[in-house]
């Protein structure tokens, strides 16, 4: 992966597979469809980004089996609160 792609944020067509990969692991140990794992994912990255600036690369999603429980889980790299709090203040004056 080249430096512009890192900075840009573009993933090599190694880690788009790995992600689909782990999705399909994913819908295999739970009802949900790999469709509706990535509507989950895609608006849980919606709504925390309208709070904060989010690293969408840097993001792991998943589910965790404990026993008979499962377990969502997201880890979101926050890249800034601060921006977003100062542009939504400057929207509403």
């Amino acid at each position: 992966m080249s430096f512009l792609d890192k900075l840009l944020g573009r993933k090599n067509s190694a880690d788009s597979a790995k992600e689909r990969l782990q999705l399909v692991l994913i819908h295999d140990r739970t009802d949900l469809t790999s469709a509706e794992l990535e509507s989950l994912r895609d608006d849980l990255v919606a709504t925390i980004s309208r709070h904060v600036e989010i690293d969408v690369t840097g993001m792991q999603f998943g589910v965790e089996h404990d026993g008979r429980s499962q377990r969502l889980v997201a880890d979101i790299p926050i890249k800034s609160a601060h921006r977003r709090r100062a542009a939504r203040k400057s929207k509403t004056k």
